[in-house]
């Protein structure tokens, strides 16, 4: 059978930035050095986010301690899988404490919240349907958390889980913003159903000890899988030469599938709506880094109907160790 590469001569992938570019554009592509090792890894990152994906899968962004960027994680990591994947993402704020990521996402107040769907659960009939309730940023839909503090409280385990079975008819990612600690009633629910697991921590003392003692809470209560296949993140916002970025990363590779570093960046650090074009170019290839790394479980876990499946063959997936020190 003839086909395309049989017939067509290969010109190789054309470079886009630096002096590469420039020499394929001067010379009508006739030259053409390839790309260059960075633009490969970019391929590479958005060659692994685009995996498809069979069914739904559900992503717990968690952290024990508070002030470390786990809701800016979780932003991140949103955008960057609805921005290159063509199914349909939505990050869902399970705060129960008057949760953020509507502020971070959207940057403005909503209309309706996490509460409103739940009241309205029996009139869910379709996409448009639930639409009503979620705002969209680019192509993340986004569920807000209740910001009334006294409300927000009652948000239990079986609401969460009411919710979730919901949008998994409508969501094949479905991206959790959990409360800071464990052990909120909706972060059993979350748990419970979780695929991928994405615990944010910092290199720092108290953040790396946190995180670390995060994992030793879920192993000692059942999530031995899910810490196995977790995919810890470190927000650089804050460091300090006495600490070593190296051994912090070593420590957590030994424990989870894979370790992604996030720098410095002015525009993360304002607390304020993120927009992936507005971040340094490092700080939007760790997100590529991370969602690449999120998106290896996806093929893997699709194959088990169990949460918290161990997805093993994803293991040694080289982990995006920041820019250096």
């Amino acid at each position: 059978m003839l086909t395309h590469d049989m017939l067509v001569r290969s010109r190789g992938d054309r470079p886009t930035a630096g002096w590469r570019a420039a020499l394929y554009s001067a010379t009508g592509g006739r030259v053409n050095p390839g790309l260059s090792r960075p633009e490969q890894q970019r391929r590479g990152w958005l060659t692994r986010i685009t995996a498809q994906l069979p069914g739904c899968h559900e992503i717990t962004v968690a952290s024990m301690k508070g002030g470390v960027g786990k809701t800016t994680m979780a932003t991140l990591l949103g955008l960057v899988l609805a921005e290159h994947r063509g199914d349909r993402v939505i990050a869902l704020d399970a705060n129960p404490d008057a949760g953020t990521l509507a502020d971070r996402v959207l940057g403005h107040s909503v209309n309706y919240t996490v509460r409103d769907l739940l009241n309205n659960l029996d009139t869910i009939e379709s996409l448009t349907d639930i639409a009503r309730y979620t705002n969209l940023a680019g192509r993340l839909q986004v569920l807000a958390s209740e910001q009334d503090p006294a409300m927000s409280e009652s948000f239990n385990r079986d609401e969460y889980e009411a919710v979730t079975r919901v949008l998994r008819l409508f969501y094949n990612i479905i991206i959790t913003d959990s409360g800071t600690g464990l052990l909120h009633s909706a972060m059993h629910g979350a748990l419970a159903s979780t695929k991928t697991l994405v615990i944010v921590g910092a290199p720092t003392v108290d953040a790396a000890s946190r995180a670390s003692k995060t994992l030793d809470w879920l192993m000692a209560h059942g999530h031995r899988d899910l810490v196995a296949d977790a995919v810890v993140v470190l927000s650089c916002d804050r460091f300090s030469r006495d600490i070593d970025r190296a051994a912090v990363g070593a420590h957590f590779e030994s424990r989870c599938r894979a370790v992604v570093q996030i720098p410095m960046d002015p525009h993360l650090a304002t607390g304020g709506h993120i927009e992936l074009r507005h971040l340094r170019p490092a700080t939007r290839d760790a997100a590529l880094a991370l969602g690449a790394a999120v998106a290896d479980a996806f093929g893997v876990a699709a194959a088990s109907p169990e949460p918290g499946y161990a997805a093993t063959s994803a293991a040694g997936v080289r982990p995006y160790p920041g820019p250096p020190r």
